[in-house]
């Protein structure tokens, strides 16, 4: 089979449009690409031909190492804030967009593979991944698409043949994963610290035709652009606050335009609940800690409406109030999509003014009590039931918790509809498995090991976090205490 019967349909308005704005690109040749694992549900969604796909001509073509008709392979350009500090040239300095296609519901959608290769954006690396950051960010991605939170997915995992020195030899892979699109706040930064103000304005019209096509013809589009990117934003943050992730890389550019999770390198889940939980071997001081998240999303934001001021108005300190408006509506927005979360996870139909505080003190009395965060949201659909011993016992003190069960029963009581529909309905938001950090680190050291049965059981798990699975009791459950402090590295 050759790569012309591989069909993508591609329609690739990046590489049309936004010429400049990305450095056309092929990826390394690899010795041996062989698919290791193929999303064949998400292939069908795309309208790609799943045989053909799944295949060793499609394996060379997701490593990048050879390129299907129509493609267009590009490293795409971008800057950004890394912890701070701004880097003005950053890029695909090991991935390429190798085009777009229209999936079956008419959504433009990138393919996009990562490690397949040194670019001109490269810092000194060699372009390459290896197997197990590649897996994690196959696994991790397709968790947060089934606990309903927008993100980039995983097409396949492409093993490429090839050693790679990553502290000693490990399997070099590509992970080709698709996303609304990979604009990032950093694509705006990196033209506008060049001062190149058309180009800023040709990519913001690209961003709004192809995310926010309401806002075309409004005569303050760009100042709608930044309000529509801080509530997806905001929203986003919401959702990764309400299951206990922590992305631990929240640079501008790993923050999209589209408001999709992306970049899965040293990320986490909490198992017990912690405001100041860091996982990342890189966050020394904390700066991207779980409950640090929304004020850095604010924080990045507000560095995407500095590249946009000399769009918004002419007169830069009307343009600045205005911007410094909408970035003052983040907090509400993520408050209120937080909120409304936190409700459902308690089974609160009706909003009331008290339950910002009884949510509040929830959060207050798991601090310091080592409370399993997923477990115990999961425990209060019992409460509901009439059952309160399963969610005391994951406090250390039970009766630190007893005050709080107490309104808690007074707060359902106002409630309408019978309680096993609130707990059903609690079930169905509180999920029951999630991405357990131990989990994670068990099905990786497998997969190097040549045993990927522990991984394919986890991804299967995760497929259906928010229903009990027989066999599956262990998944439901936080580390032992003999796995330590967990930290991640980045490695994709």
């Amino acid at each position: 089979m050759s790569a012309s019967a591989i069909r993508f349909d591609f329609d690739n308005s990046y590489a049309r449009e936004l010429e400049g704005f990305y450095v056309p690109w092929k990826g390394a040749e690899v010795p041996a690409p062989a698919m290791l694992r193929f999303n064949a549900g998400l292939a069908a969604e795309l309208g790609l031909d799943a045989r053909a796909l799944d295949s060793g001509v499609g394996a060379a073509v997701l490593a990048g190492a050879l390129a299907a008709d129509g493609s267009e392979p590009l490293a795409m350009a971008y800057a950004g804030h890394q912890f701070g500090g701004f880097s003005p040239q950053l890029g695909d300095g090991r991935a390429l967009l190798i085009g777009e296609v229209l999936d079956r519901h008419g959504r433009r959608r990138d393919i996009h593979l990562k490690g397949s290769g040194r670019t001109p954006f490269s810092r000194g690396g060699d372009g390459k991944a290896v197997l197990g950051p590649v897996l994690r960010e196959y696994l991790v991605g397709e968790a947060m698409h089934a606990l309903g939170i927008p993100t980039t997915r995983a097409l396949a995992a492409v093993t490429t043949g090839e050693r790679i020195d990553r502290d000693g030899p490990k399997p070099g892979a590509v992970l080709a994963r698709v996303a609304a699109s990979h604009l990032r706040i950093g694509t705006f930064q990196f033209f506008a610290a060049r001062g190149e103000t058309d180009k800023v304005r040709q990519l913001a019209d690209y961003a709004i035709a192809r995310h926010y096509p309401e806002l075309t013809d409004d005569a303050e589009r760009y100042l709608g652009l930044l309000e529509r990117v801080c509530n997806a934003q905001a929203e986003l943050i919401a959702r990764w606050m309400l299951v206990g992730f922590v992305h631990g890389v929240m640079n501008t550019d790993n923050m999209t335009i589209s408001g999709e999770t992306i970049d899965y390198g040293p990320c986490a889940f909490i198992d017990t609940y912690d405001p100041a939980a860091v996982f990342s071997s890189i966050d020394r001081h904390g700066r991207y800690a779980y409950g640090n998240q929304p004020a850095i999303a604010q924080w990045n934001l507000a560095r995407l409406a500095e590249t946009l001021l000399p769009l918004i108005d002419d007169d830069q300190d009307e343009a600045a109030r205005r911007a410094i408006e909408v970035l003052n509506g983040f907090a509400a927005v993520h408050r209120q999509a937080w909120l409304a979360g936190m409700r459902a996870k308690l089974g609160l139909a009706r909003a009331l003014p008290e339950d910002a505080e009884l949510v509040e003190d929830l959060l207050a009395a798991m601090a310091g009590q080592k409370v399993d965060f997923t477990r115990l949201f999961r425990a209060l659909s019992d409460v509901i039931r009439g059952e309160v011993a399963g969610a005391r016992e994951l406090f250390h003190d039970a009766a630190a918790i007893d005050p709080w069960l107490a309104r808690y029963r007074q707060r359902g009581a106002l409630e309408d509809g019978a309680a096993h529909q609130r707990a059903a309905a609690m079930e169905r938001v509180n999920p029951l498995y999630i991405p357990r950090n131990h989990k994670v680190e068990e099905a990786l050291a497998a997969a190097l090991d040549g045993d990927m049965a522990p991984f394919d059981r986890l991804v299967e798990r995760l497929s259906r976090p928010f229903d009990a699975q027989s066999g599956a009791e262990a998944y439901a459950f936080g580390a032992p205490s003999e796995f330590g402090c967990y930290t991640t590295y980045c490695g994709t």
